[in-house]
């Protein structure tokens, strides 16, 4: 009774979230009669809800949690990952996009593997197999960081059992993903990406303000310990800091629950709005969210498991006042859930579309789709009682995974006429066995791992696909 009597707010706003929620679960499940409804809403949305769709599924509990953790371990120089994700936005929206959305729905193409498999054509499906099982794979790793970062959180605040507060976000996501589709989760992100920049720009100033002001920043070299904070080599090795704000921002290139974004666009005048708006809505979040971990220095000593500094402050009545912390649970929750249910409907769709239908086409697809939802979120949540490492470490792990797959059978392909499905493989195995390898070795503490693999994958793509000959067979005449 003492929790409800001191949160009233927050949960008179969670229910009232949880709510909308379910209305969106309730619009999608109508609009949604057929595979392609469900999958990319029909092919029909316009720029600007594709746009904050877009950087409000990108920017989840890693963001706001993870991110802002560790800019108070490495410092200044963590900065500059916000800025090559900016930087990538842009790259996104003016090298994909624009390509990306003709070419798949010239091919009718669903998902990734989809789009693969119709551009380099191959008579086996080893080549949407082997796609759709890294999806799965990288998706549920994914998975498991969102739901420790929403564990960590309500753990905090709500006072519960982590496996409860895991358990809480499991139910409420699986719900209005598996009936509402893509509808519902695109209609669900603008709510979330509107409450998660005013809750960046909360967290900012809050925590700015009591560190003492923007301006206190100077005064981190006198406290004990804290000149490495601004040593661009100390906290990090520099190119191993570059390797992963690469391996983070490559997921805006070619992670699948940013380019199925791109399918769902009504035409170019809508890429072109989308770009803007999701520019500006990356660039505020980032450059308000990155900083706190600095400022932190102020008010947090000895903080051990970086994950919970942002919980910790929230939680801190002498930095938010009590009725603020409850609408910033409120916001990071919808970061959290942003981005789960977008990657759980890309993989659900990649489990049904690319596995089972290619082994055995079976009844009522959506039914399927809709399973694979719960299923899937069921077994990462489960991984998430015992996480393999932090928020970061995952899900650089599985963007670093992304890039050595997909980015040059996308980049390339979209670009350049020559490619086949044999150069996809190729590139595919040798750079996620360069990947693996290079971690194994321990090397990554001198050169982060997915510079040496996206080079093995880039290189292998543009050798073997020069050397095969089923290199233009699916070109589409839809390019400028």
């Amino acid at each position: 009774m003492d929790w409800i009597s001191d949160h009233w707010l927050a949960g008179v706003l969670f229910v009232g979230y949880t709510l909308v929620l379910f209305y969106h679960a309730h619009v999608g499940r109508k609009r949604s009669r057929s595979l392609d409804d469900y999958y990319v809403g029909g092919r029909n949305m316009g720029g600007f809800v594709v746009g904050v769709s877009f950087f409000a599924t990108f920017a989840s509990t890693n963001t706001y949690i993870g991110n802002a953790g560790k800019g108070y371990e490495y410092g200044v120089p963590w900065l500059l990952t916000a800025l090559v994700m900016v930087v990538f936005t842009y790259l996104s929206w003016t090298f994909v996009a624009p390509r990306l959305r003709r070419f798949a729905s010239h091919f009718d193409a669903l998902t990734l593997p989809d789009y693969l498999a119709s551009r380099f054509v191959s008579e086996r499906p080893v080549l949407r197999v082997a796609a759709a099982a890294v999806i799965v794979f990288s998706s549920i790793l994914y998975l498991v960081a969102i739901f420790k970062g929403a564990g960590n959180l309500f753990q905090q605040f709500l006072q519960v059992r982590y496996e409860v507060a895991v358990a809480i976000v499991l139910l409420i996501v699986v719900f209005y993903t598996s009936v509402g589709g893509f509808v519902s989760v695109v209609r669900t992100d603008v709510l979330q990406g509107i409450l998660m920049v005013i809750g960046s720009v909360t967290i900012f100033y809050f925590v700015t303000d009591a560190a003492g002001g923007i301006t206190v920043l100077p005064e981190l070299e006198n406290l004990p310990g804290g000149a490495h904070l601004f040593d661009w080599n100390a906290g990090i090795p520099l190119v191993v800091l570059l390797g992963i704000a690469l391996s983070g921002s490559l997921k805006l290139l070619v992670d699948p629950r940013q380019l199925s974004r791109f399918y769902a666009l009504r035409d170019d005048r809508s890429v072109n709005v989308g770009l803007w708006v999701a520019l500006c809505g990356i660039g505020l979040i980032m450059f308000c969210l990155f900083p706190i971990g600095l400022y932190a220095h102020f008010l947090l000593d000895g903080v051990t498991d970086t994950d919970l500094i942002v919980p910790m402050l929230v939680n801190d009545r002498s930095v938010f006042p009590l009725w603020v912390g409850d609408f910033l649970i409120i916001a990071m929750l919808a970061a959290a859930m942003s981005s789960m249910d977008s990657v759980l409907l890309v993989a659900a769709s990649v489990l049904y579309k690319d596995l089972v239908e290619v082994a055995s086409p079976v009844a009522r697809p959506l039914a399927w789709t809709r399973g694979g939802v719960v299923g899937l979120a069921a077994l990462s949540a489960l991984a998430a009682l015992k996480p393999p490492g932090d928020i970061i470490q995952i899900t650089i792990f599985s963007g670093s995974l992304y890039a050595v797959c997909f980015f040059p059978a996308l980049l390339f392909g979209l670009h350049w006429r020559r490619g086949s499905a044999t150069a996809v493989l190729a590139s595919m195995a040798l750079g996620v066995f360069v990947l693996i390898g290079w971690l194994l070795l321990g090397w990554g503490a001198y050169v982060h791992e997915v510079f040496p693999g996206l080079l093995v994958s880039c290189v292998t793509y543009l050798l073997v696909a020069r050397l095969t000959i089923d290199a233009i067979q699916r070109w589409p005449d839809t390019t400028d």
